[in-house]
């Protein structure tokens, strides 16, 4: 039995040997890292025996062997260059770092009460809306992922819907706002998500026509919908859509917002990042337009998972919608604590390792990712295109390559024999009523050499 003020053998044996134990798991990371790039970049799932809960544990060092033996060999190269399914960044040497210190300093970024954490994290905030081109009346918060981000927008713009309704949701509920409309051409099903998660429902949400051959909305049926309504409503739009990153006029939908009265929320997720390339610039032209905006960091930024950013012009009706009045929580001042603005109250500092990559790389660095990344895409979607075993669904405009097999596939089936290569992996989509496959490059390792095995393993495979 412990005494009082005891501390478990194996936390002490840890702590003695702290050091040392850093620098095993430095040893590890170190090997993994070092074999990223012929790491299979999927892993089909196998049977895996579960072992029972350990009782007296084996301390860290065995937990370390332990993960080594049981579970490395089965995790992906998501981290790698050739990884290309979702939209899915690695981490930057830097932000690596910074993930780790994130970790060893444990700050509760929520409440200024004990640290500056929550100071870095606006300075962050304020970097990356410059980034953007989202002027000083944005403020912004780190959330999970894009999916969190959405959810606080439209929150915010829930709210403003009562505003203009004269009715306090965050006080009466979604009830007391009664249906809503919500119009977008493409939307991201995050966004059917958080409609369901904030109470006013997937069926808020009503598709606008989107231009011939395009995702991008058509912003003259837009208007013409807009005509329609009797009351307020939301319009989602795009900067970069999942399947062809096609990005919504925002100039010309916030020249309707001016005439309609509507709240702006833009997803740019990703898409947002064309903003650091002066060649692709003008695809976010209009974003700082928007009420608010969701940008994902651990795609583009490279930063580890799970990190966002959400940004806002009305700051005090998220406060409404998210403030925690408790009295150990101290007063709400006049820049309110991040427990105040997002759902989360306890959350780790997610700012610090794009604090770091920020740091290491600035501006310029992070560009150079953008534009190495889109030529690497226009590159395969060239290769495809001279392909006969494919078809290329959609020019290729910013990062994202969607093809499908020239001749009937099962997608699904294409989708695991790939994986099973394990050069690269591609997610499958579906892309005007046709299964078709995404390639979509974000890592900053991502090479021109790693185009060519991608393509020579998807010809392979086709042939196969």
């Amino acid at each position: 039995m412990l005494s009082v003020g005891d501390v478990h053998p194996r936390l002490a044996e840890d702590l003695d040997s702290l050091p040392d134990l850093l620098d095993a798991t430095r040893k590890a990371a170190g090997e993994a890292l070092a074999g990223l790039a012929e790491r299979a970049a999927a892993v089909p799932p196998g049977d895996v025996d579960r072992a029972p809960l350990p009782l007296e544990g084996a301390g860290a060092r065995g937990a370390l062997e332990e993960f080594s033996r049981r579970w490395e060999g089965g995790f992906a190269g998501s981290a790698g260059p050739r990884y290309l399914g979702f939209v899915t960044g690695g981490a930057t040497p830097a932000a690596l770092a910074g993930d780790w210190l994130a970790a060893t300093y444990d700050q509760n970024p929520a409440s200024s009460l004990d640290s500056t954490a929550a100071d870095l994290e606006r300075e962050t905030v304020g970097w990356l809306a410059e980034l953007f081109g989202l002027g000083a009346e944005f403020s912004g918060a780190f959330v999970t992922g894009a999916t969190m981000s959405t959810v606080t927008g439209l929150a915010i713009a829930r709210e403003w819907l009562g505003e203009r309704a004269g009715v306090s949701v965050s006080e009466d509920g979604a009830a007391a706002l009664g249906p809503v409309t919500v119009l977008s051409g493409s939307a991201h099903s995050s966004v059917l998500k958080a409609l369901s998660f904030l109470g006013m429902g997937r069926s808020s949400l009503r598709k606008v026509p989107v231009l011939p051959g395009r995702e991008a909305v058509d912003v003259g049926k837009l208007a013409e919908v807009l005509e329609t309504l009797d009351g307020p409503a939301v319009v989602v739009a795009n900067a970069g859509t999942v399947n062809t990153v096609d990005f919504d006029d925002l100039r010309a939908i916030a020249a309707l917002k001016r005439r309609y009265g509507f709240w702006l929320h833009v997803d740019a997720a990703f898409g947002g990042f064309a903003a650091l390339a002066p060649q692709y610039a003008a695809l976010t032209a209009g974003l700082e337009q928007a009420d608010s905006v969701v940008v994902d960091l651990h795609k583009w930024l490279n930063v580890p998972y799970d990190s966002a950013v959400q940004f806002t012009r009305r700051r005090d009706l998220q406060l409404r919608v998210f403030s925690n009045n408790a009295a150990y929580l101290g007063e709400i001042g006049e820049t309110p604590d991040f427990l105040h603005l997002t759902p989360e109250n306890s959350r780790r500092l997610r700012a610090l390792p794009a604090w770091f990559s920020l740091v290491a790389y600035g501006r310029d660095g992070h560009r150079e990712i953008v534009e190495r990344c889109v030529t690497l895409a226009r590159d395969l979607g060239a290769r495809l295109d001279g392909s006969p075993r494919w078809r290329l669904l959609a020019p290729v405009r910013l990062n994202v390559v969607c093809f499908a097999p020239a001749v009937d596939r099962d997608i699904d089936a294409l989708v695991r024999a790939i994986a099973e290569d394990g050069t690269t992996f591609l997610t499958p989509t579906v892309y005007d009523g046709r299964p078709a496959l995404r390639a979509a490059f974000s890592n900053w390792r991502t090479t021109a050499a790693d185009v060519e095995r991608v393509f020579a393993a998807l010809e392979r495979v086709a042939a196969g």
